[in-house]
């Protein structure tokens, strides 16, 4: 694949993840030279957040955030978000995230989930900062909890997996959709009708690295290199070159995160 595209940014990774531990600074290297402008890696626990913005200072393109995932809700007491609160005062961090519901997994209790999103987007909504949301079994619920907020909402569905019709209503309220690599998987029939039919200036994507590695290296550990090949995947279901789906998903990404603009 050539690399004729203008820009290409990752909305969402795990760079701290054990993963990366032997070869975290080649992934990097690999990426920026492949044509990856911006990476945002995300927090997902204290400790998580903390490895991200120490990654984002490293590297001037990445970008990092904090919060706790759903799979974390029940370690997430009010002496961690605090300090979380303070983590996100870091020049690097550009969002809260990434929070959510799974009712797939379970790894906490759904109440506990529940009640650790419902605190977290309170403190993200009391300072000013984007929000990064995990949905998995959970559309309706979700749903539910964001609507009895009744706010207008700044932040993503990450690693979309509904349908377009749950997609219009979170756009509705004010959110990005975000897709992975699942984009270009042959069974992905709702992913790509919904990553297809969307307003563009809505639509963000990521490659969830290490996970959801994108054809033609699923099975393998994804990186930031691979975000062309779900790219180039969108940009054929829309119909449209894949420079001018790179230049609008960049814009969207750097708007949502208000990431600067390169120098």
């Amino acid at each position: 694949m050539n690399n004729n595209y203008s820009m290409l940014i990752d909305s969402h990774a795990h760079l701290d993840m054990e993963d990366f531990d032997a070869d975290r600074d080649v992934v990097i290297k690999r990426a920026l030279q492949g044509g990856v402008t911006r990476i945002v890696t995300i927090g997902i626990d204290l400790a998580s957040s903390r490895k991200a913005i120490e990654i984002a200072k490293k590297n001037e393109f990445i970008y990092a955030t904090v919060g706790y995932h759903p799979h974390n809700a029940s370690k997430a007491d009010p002496r961690d978000l605090e300090k979380l609160k303070t983590f996100a005062s870091e020049p690097k961090v550009v969002a809260w995230g990434e929070i959510g519901l799974d009712f797939f997994r379970r790894h906490s209790p759904p109440d506990m989930q529940v009640q650790a999103l419902e605190r977290q987007l309170d403190i993200a909504f009391e300072l000013d900062l984007p929000v990064i949301i995990h949905d998995r079994d959970a559309h309706r619920d979700l749903l539910s909890l964001l609507k009895k907020k009744n706010r207008l909402y700044r932040g993503v569905i990450h690693c979309f997996s509904g349908n377009y019709d749950l997609a219009m209503a979170l756009i509705e309220m004010g959110f990005c959709i975000s897709f992975p690599g699942t984009v270009t998987y042959k069974n992905a029939i709702d992913t790509q009708t919904t990553a297809s039919r969307i307003p563009l200036e809505r639509l963000l994507v990521e490659t969830d690295c290490p996970y959801l590695t994108p054809a033609p290296f699923r099975g393998k550990r994804n990186e930031p290199l691979y975000i062309k090949y779900t790219a180039e995947k969108i940009a054929q279901l829309r119909q449209m070159p894949l420079e001018e789906l790179a230049e609008a998903t960049s814009a969207n990404t750097m708007r949502l995160f208000n990431l600067p603009s390169k120098t």
